[in-house]
């Protein structure tokens, strides 16, 4: 296509990258076959129709996609807008679990609204890595380069770390309380990346893990599923099941894959959300597995490529936020889909079922799009 004319869909076809953009969708394409594949076994092991778990996610890659395509048109302001309503929504909903919380699995982690289980953790990803970037990149605006040791960022003023650190801690100590270690885990990670890349000092890094580990130690010895995933995976006793199914799967696929012949994902628990990755290789193989694998790490590639480039700051800090969160969930999910780490209810970004972790990451990739756009041309 030839740039003849300066309307807004052809600047926005120009500007964009198309190179991400694609790859994202190329994702949600794969996930709809996985759900014709993975989702008609777990459709047919609850007593549903083979299309069940299809059907109820169309909506959701039609309003993903839509999404993705609408926030990647926008611009910063609309951006930072649409990032605070995202955290206020989210942390409403967050505190709404704890007086009126929708159960399942045991975990108080969803809320049911308008038919839908919603987990308000996944649905405040995109503006807590927004309003984090915007935060440190006004933090430095304000106090130089020096916004972690400098006395007057620890002042009591709105602009300022206590008020960010109280926020969070509000959420992240919400979300353990479900219980959910993983996604505690997870948002601690993303943070502490993106303190690393504002200029943290690597001496400080550790402190912040020391939480984490706080967060386990707490966890394994007050909520018996985790105690008994940990014992599981460092001992190979207790309930592994799972994981074991996980593996099996994986190893009946083979090299090129079983196709209709594949049999142990029938008996694979979650095979169409938290082990998709173990139903895909023993579909199609180890070969297109691993493919699969190499395409995440070119995601990952495309949004650290974005974020080095960047001339902004703030998209430098967002961006790489970005790619800490996509690139953590992905890992933690597939050790655990191999049995490299103990399971932890995780999606894989993009792949797995989920209305409430696929519209947020649409909506995540959009604004990092948008924002990428308008810093490389405006």
């Amino acid at each position: 296509m030839l740039r003849t004319e300066e309307s807004k869909l052809t600047s926005w076809y120009f500007e964009i990258d198309r190179q991400l953009l694609v790859y994202v969708l190329v994702l949600i394409g794969i996930s709809v076959i996985c759900m014709i594949s993975a989702g008609s076994v777990a459709a047919e092991r609850i007593g549903q129709p083979w299309n069940y778990y299809l059907v109820k996610a169309i909506p959701f890659y039609i309003i993903g996609t839509i999404t993705l395509l609408l926030a990647s048109a926008l611009n910063t302001k609309w951006v930072l807008r649409l990032s605070w309503i995202n955290v206020a929504v989210g942390l409403g909903l967050l505190l709404m679990t704890l007086i009126a919380p929708h159960t399942i699995n045991g975990s108080d982690r969803f809320v049911r609204l308008f038919g839908f289980n919603v987990m308000p953790a996944d649905i405040m990803k995109p503006g807590f890595i927004i309003i984090t970037a915007w935060f440190l990149s006004k933090m430095h605006d304000v106090y130089g380069d020096d916004i972690f040791f400098n006395k007057s960022a620890w002042r009591f003023k709105w602009l300022s770390w206590w008020p960010y650190l109280a926020i969070f801690a509000i959420a992240i100590l919400t979300i353990f309380s479900h219980p959910d270690l993983g996604t505690s885990i997870l948002y601690l990670a993303v943070l502490c990346a993106m303190l690393f890349i504002a200029g943290l000092p690597l001496v400080i890094i550790p402190i912040i893990g020391l939480v984490g580990v706080g967060l386990l130690t707490v966890a394994f010895f007050t909520m018996s599923h985790v105690h008994n995933r940990i014992v599981a995976f460092f001992t190979g006793t207790g309930d592994t099941y799972q994981v074991d199914q996980s593996v099996q799967s994986i190893q009946n696929g083979g090299l090129f894959g079983q196709g209709d012949g594949a049999f142990v994902k029938q008996s694979l628990p979650d095979a169409h959300t938290d082990f998709i990755f173990a139903a895909i290789a023993e579909d199609a193989g180890a070969i297109l597995a691993c493919g699969l694998i190499v395409f995440l790490m070119l995601v990952l590639r495309r949004l650290i490529v974005n974020a080095t480039s960047a001339r902004d700051k703030f998209v430098f800090y967002a961006t790489g936020g970005a790619a800490a969160l996509f690139g953590t969930q992905v890992c933690i999910n597939l050790m655990s889909t191999l049995h490299l780490f103990a399971p932890k209810g995780m999606t894989l970004p993009f792949i797995s079922y989920g209305g409430s972790s696929l519209l947020s990451f649409c909506l995540l990739f959009g604004m990092i799009l948008a924002i990428v756009r308008e810093d490389k041309w405006k």
